[in-house]
Protein backbone atom coordinates (compact mmCIF):
# COMPACT_ATOMS: atom_id res chain seq x y z
CA UNK A 1 0.00 0.00 0.00
CA UNK A 2 1.41 3.35 -0.92
CA UNK A 3 1.26 5.93 1.84
CA UNK A 4 2.77 9.35 2.23
CA UNK A 5 3.81 10.34 5.75
CA UNK A 6 6.04 12.93 7.31
CA UNK A 7 8.56 11.20 9.57
CA UNK A 8 10.91 13.33 11.68
CA UNK A 9 14.43 13.11 10.24
CA UNK A 10 16.04 12.11 13.55
CA UNK A 11 13.56 9.28 14.10
CA UNK A 12 14.02 7.98 10.56
CA UNK A 13 17.80 8.15 10.90
CA UNK A 14 17.58 6.14 14.13
CA UNK A 15 15.31 3.55 12.47
CA UNK A 16 17.78 3.16 9.61
CA UNK A 17 20.67 2.79 12.04
CA UNK A 18 18.90 0.37 14.40
CA UNK A 19 17.59 -1.86 11.59
CA UNK A 20 20.78 -1.70 9.51
CA UNK A 21 18.51 -0.92 6.57
CA UNK A 22 19.86 0.14 3.22
CA UNK A 23 16.79 2.18 2.32
CA UNK A 24 14.20 4.28 4.12
CA UNK A 25 11.48 1.89 3.01
CA UNK A 26 13.36 -1.11 4.41
CA UNK A 27 13.84 0.67 7.74
CA UNK A 28 10.17 1.60 8.02
CA UNK A 29 8.91 -1.87 7.04
CA UNK A 30 11.34 -3.53 9.45
CA UNK A 31 10.34 -1.19 12.27
CA UNK A 32 6.64 -1.86 11.67
CA UNK A 33 7.18 -5.61 11.54
CA UNK A 34 9.18 -5.55 14.77
CA UNK A 35 6.54 -3.39 16.47
CA UNK A 36 3.80 -5.82 15.41
CA UNK A 37 5.86 -8.84 16.53
CA UNK A 38 6.35 -7.33 19.98
CA UNK A 39 2.66 -6.50 20.31
CA UNK A 40 1.68 -10.07 19.29
CA UNK A 41 4.11 -11.49 21.85
CA UNK A 42 2.65 -9.17 24.48
CA UNK A 43 -0.82 -10.50 23.68
CA UNK A 44 0.41 -14.09 24.02
CA UNK A 45 1.94 -13.45 27.43
CA UNK A 46 -1.49 -12.50 28.75
CA UNK A 47 -2.44 -16.15 28.31
CA UNK A 48 0.67 -17.58 29.95
CA UNK A 49 -0.23 -20.12 32.59
CA UNK A 50 -3.88 -20.25 31.59
CA UNK A 51 -3.83 -23.82 30.20
CA UNK A 52 -4.62 -26.19 33.04
CA UNK A 53 -3.68 -29.29 30.98
CA UNK A 54 0.01 -28.34 30.77
CA UNK A 55 2.55 -29.33 33.40
CA UNK A 56 3.85 -26.70 35.75
CA UNK A 57 7.60 -26.16 35.92
CA UNK A 58 7.63 -27.86 39.32
CA UNK A 59 5.77 -30.91 37.98
CA UNK A 60 8.14 -31.17 35.04
CA UNK A 61 11.21 -31.00 37.28
CA UNK A 62 9.70 -33.63 39.60
CA UNK A 63 9.13 -35.98 36.67
CA UNK A 64 12.66 -35.44 35.39
CA UNK A 65 14.12 -36.30 38.80
CA UNK A 66 12.14 -39.54 38.90
CA UNK A 67 13.67 -40.56 35.57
Amino acid sequence: MKTTVNIPDDDLADAIRFTNAKTKREAIVTAIQEFNRRKRMGELTKHAGSCKDLLSVEDLLRQRRKG
